[in-house]
């Protein structure tokens, strides 16, 4: 256990253990550091069920124990645990009578009484320090073995109805809590079937499609009031050497510290006498609290709607306060932080003087290429290809920041981090006030 190969054995062995299939890698690294080597010869009672305290949770690693129901007990079953099966204190409670007899030699790691509160579900950021508001978000309410509730925070970005970004990032960490920890989405596709209700609880249910030694394959449906609202599939991979390279380069832009924040540019609109009265009154009347993710637009002049805006945006974003080490973590953050403007780059350079365009996401695709922080600032570069039949197509890209560290360059060149597509449908009216409505 104090050696790193014999550490690394016990990580990989706890995240083949179903019951820890719901925890942080955060929290698996602090059960594996306090877990015990218990051995046993055949014959040997591992648990009593005269025994008043138990020693707490014991994880089967080698050999094969026999448990045995109360006496007299009717219809008494006499079963088996094998590697990865699990008993104890701790998991249905402190009372367990039966006995665990060794039916052969028997190998266990134990989690002793004082650390079992390690098992809670925690959110995926399992910090000690105040959540954030993107960390409560994501937090995901366990029902079921592979069953979640998520739900929309009064603070959440909404506009009268369930933010697209929380449902792809609600429904990856929904996924992410039935793989592996060792395993890291590489890529998503999402689908948003209809609108969502920002007043009841979501619910997401996981399928586990394939698991496998290197990867494995969610499908996420979300669901309100018996309907299915959004669909997401989800590929994990585990962590592989093999070739590196890129062709996409970061364009040149000003550092993100330079540029004036989102909610200060609209702060400044608000009351800029030589923007247009209707503009003002607009911005002032859809504007509510900040936003999770702190964006710094390179364009300082984006979408005045006194002229038509390029089909391209590129913007510096970043979760606001400090996350934790987990890179699940971060990835849900980014699939978060994707859908906040990505879809209005198809509605923008047909924009007009006292047109509204409400662009509503349709389809949504992510490719992760390599570790990413969250928060840490990423350039999101976004180009709008084509616009037709009502709908447009736009494909982005993330760059982490240009720096001296050798692990944010490939070549010697800023790392591609995610790549991005997505199908909006497009629509336009002649007021101001959003459409809260129907998807279609």
């Amino acid at each position: 256990m104090k050696t790193e190969s014999s550490s690394s054995s016990v990580m990989e062995f706890l995240e083949k253990v179903p019951l820890l299939h719901r925890l942080t890698s955060t929290s698996l690294k602090r059960i594996a550091q306090v877990l015990v080597f218990k051995r046993y010869e055949r014959g040997d009672y591992v648990v009593g069920r005269d025994e008043e305290e138990m020693e707490g949770v014991y994880f089967v690693v080698e050999g094969q124990a026999q448990v045995l129901g109360p006496v007299g007990e009717e219809n008494c079953s006499e079963f088996f645990l094998k590697p990865f099966d699990y008993f104890g204190r701790g998991i249905f409670g402190n009372v367990y009578a039966v006995d665990v007899v060794a039916v052969s030699q028997l190998t266990c790691l134990l989690l002793t009484s004082d650390h079992c509160h390690l098992l809670e579900t925690k959110p995926m950021c399992d910090s000690d320090n105040e959540r954030s508001l993107l960390e409560r978000i994501l937090y995901m309410d366990p029902l079921d073995l592979n069953v979640f509730r998520g739900f929309t925070l009064p603070n959440a970005p909404a506009l009268g109805k369930v933010f697209g970004g929380q449902f792809v990032a609600q429904g990856l960490a929904a996924a992410s809590k039935t793989v592996e920890f060792m395993k890291l989405v590489h890529s998503l596709h999402a689908y948003f079937l209809l609108s969502g209700d920002i007043s009841i609880p979501i619910i997401y249910e996981v399928r586990r499609l394939r698991d496998g030694n290197n990867f494995a394959t969610r499908r996420v449906d979300a669901r309100q009031k018996g309907k299915t609202i959004f669909t997401l599939f989800a590929s994990f991979q585990r962590e592989q050497q093999g070739f590196d390279h890129q062709e996409s380069n970061m364009p040149h832009m000003l550092p993100p510290e330079t540029l004036v924040s989102r909610d200060e540019m609209l702060q400044r609109r608000m009351t800029d006498h030589l923007i247009p009265r209707y503009y003002r009154n607009k911005v002032a009347t859809q504007y509510t609290a900040p936003l999770p993710i702190d964006i710094r637009f390179c364009e300082p002049n984006y979408s005045t709607e006194e002229r038509k805006s390029p089909s391209r945006l590129k913007y510096w974003f970043k979760a606001r306060g400090e996350l934790s080490d987990d890179q699940a973590l971060h990835r849900c953050v980014v699939a978060f932080a994707s859908d906040l403007m990505y879809a209005f780059i198809s509605s923008d350079p047909h924009l007009k003087k006292r047109m509204s365009a409400v662009p509503v996401s349709l389809d949504h695709s992510m490719w992760f290429h390599r570790p990413l922080r969250a928060d840490d600032w990423l350039l999101f570069v976004m180009v709008n290809l084509t616009a037709s039949q009502s709908r447009g197509l736009a494909t982005g890209e993330m760059f982490n920041r240009k720096g001296e560290r050798k692990e944010c360059m490939v070549n010697g060149t800023v790392q591609l981090v995610v790549s991005l597509k997505q199908e909006a449908l497009l629509k336009e009216t002649v007021t101001s006030n959003p459409i809260l409505d129907s998807k279609l």
